[in-house]
C-alpha cells in the first residue's frame, strides 16, 4: 500500500518554534544594584557606629559586630536570589554587595594611605 492515499487526511506539520521560549522576567537586577549598595552602606554605618574601642564599647564582640550587618544583608540577598519570583532582584543585591566591597575597600585603602602620610 502506498502512504499517499487521498482518503486519509494528513496531519499538519508542527508549528516552527523560533528560538527557545523566553522565561518571564520578574524583578530588576539594576534596581537591586542601585538600591542594594546604598542600603548596605546605610545599614553598615548605621549599625556599627559606636562599636569602635575608642568610643567606649570595649567588648569581645566589637570586632565580629562589624560583620553582622553584612551577614544579614547576604542572607536576605541569597533568599531573594533563590526564589524564582525575586531572583533577578536578589542577584542585583548580590552584585551590590560586590560593589560595596570594591568601593569600601577603595575608601579604606585611601584613608589608610592618608594616615600613613600624617606620621
Amino acid at each position: 500500500m502506498s502512504e499517499d492515499t487521498p482518503d486519509v487526511p494528513r496531519n499538519p506539520p508542527p508549528p516552527q518554534i523560533e528560538g527557545p521560549p523566553s522565561a518571564p522576567r520578574r524583578g530588576s537586577m539594576v534596581l537591586g544594584i542601585l538600591l542594594g549598595t546604598p542600603a548596605l552602606y546605610a545599614l553598615y554605618f548605621g549599625t556599627t557606629s559606636g562599636i569602635a574601642p575608642d568610643e567606649g564599647y570595649k567588648t569581645f564582640l566589637a570586632g565580629p559586630a562589624a560583620f553582622v550587618p553584612i551577614a544579614v544583608y547576604l542572607a536576605v540577598a541569597v533568599v531573594l536570589a533563590v526564589r524564582p519570583r525575586t531572583s533577578r532582584f536578589g542577584a542585583g543585591l548580590l552584585i551590590g554587595l560586590g560593589v560595596f566591597t570594591l568601593l569600601g575597600g577603595g575608601i579604606c585603602v585611601g584613608s589608610l594611605a592618608q594616615m600613613r602620610g600624617l606620621r
